[in-house]
């Protein structure tokens, strides 16, 4: 990790019959519900590569370059992968994982370092932190569509100037996911990531969707046209499946592009399983 911060083990839960610490005093104050708590190292390599590619230079302009990793679960490794990652490329970055079950927060402990990296319970108040840039993954997927709204207000009223939050979805391993990229007034852009070996088509990617549009994916709605849009683009390049499925994927979404649909970013991420738009192309009517 840059700066010299080794990774240390994460510890065990304590029992849950010990005496609360300090940190259950906070817990009244979190608004939200623990999550499975399910993580496992490099789970979230495809949105940390998209954090990279594209939010640097909003951490390097802030003043305070500010990170909340908003419900780890039961270890701090996808937190800390988060640090290494981000960390060698901002100057003064700062990371804070939010819990909102104690025993998680104690639980990882040993890993401290701050200010570069604390753990605090919290919830989508998010601490009363005023971060640049919040992730926030696997934590909706519990919840009803009207919740999740609230949620997503809820983060975005805790913001500071100019932040960003990145709520998403993937599956056990990383190997499918999708995000939403929002800012204090509302949804940006939707992300789809996905290992291409793994999927038959990219509409596999519908159960990530955010909660915002999962419910959404039947006929008439800008989200189903555009994944049949998507799986109708990958049949037609099905012959460059000799060269490979990333060759295959980045096919497709030129074929995407080139039918109008508002793509967002450099084409350099397609060859990686990814593609970004315009989140006004696929939100709800």
């Amino acid at each position: 990790m840059g700066g010299g911060h080794k990774r240390r083990a994460w510890l065990p839960a304590q029992p849950s019959g010990r005496k609360p610490s300090r940190l259950a005093a906070g817990r009244a104050r979190a608004v939200g519900l623990p999550t499975r708590g399910t993580t496992n190292a490099n789970r979230l390599r495809r949105v940390d590569r998209w954090l990279l590619a594209t939010q640097v230079p909003r951490l390097r302009d802030s003043a305070r370059p500010l990170v909340v990793d908003l419900g780890y679960g039961s270890s701090a490794v996808t937190t800390l992968e988060m640090v290494e990652r981000l960390g060698s490329e901002v100057d003064g970055l700062e990371v804070v994982g939010l819990e909102i079950d104690p025993d998680r927060v104690r639980a990882v402990e040993a890993d401290r370092d701050p200010p570069r990296v604390d753990f605090r319970v919290g919830g989508f108040e998010l601490a009363g932190l005023r971060p640049v840039l919040v992730r926030a993954f696997n934590v909706l997927r519990q919840y009803d569509e009207e919740s999740a709204a609230r949620a997503w207000e809820t983060m975005r009223a805790a913001l500071g100037p100019g932040g960003l939050l990145v709520e998403g979805t993937c599956d056990e391993w990383g190997r499918r996911s999708a995000w939403v990229a929002l800012d204090a007034d509302g949804p940006l852009t939707l992300t789809l990531s996905a290992r291409t070996v793994d999927i038959d088509v990219p509409s596999d990617l519908a159960e990530r969707l955010p909660k915002a549009l999962i419910h959404h994916n039947v006929p008439g709605q800008p989200i189903h046209e555009f994944l049949r849009s998507f799986d109708a683009a990958w049949a037609a390049a099905a012959g460059l499946s000799t060269f490979g499925p990333r060759q295959r994927w980045t096919a497709a979404v030129e074929t995407l592009a080139s039918e109008g649909w508002p793509l967002v970013g450099s084409s350099r991420h397609w060859r990686h399983g990814e593609i970004t738009l315009r989140w006004s192309a696929v939100a709800p009517v």
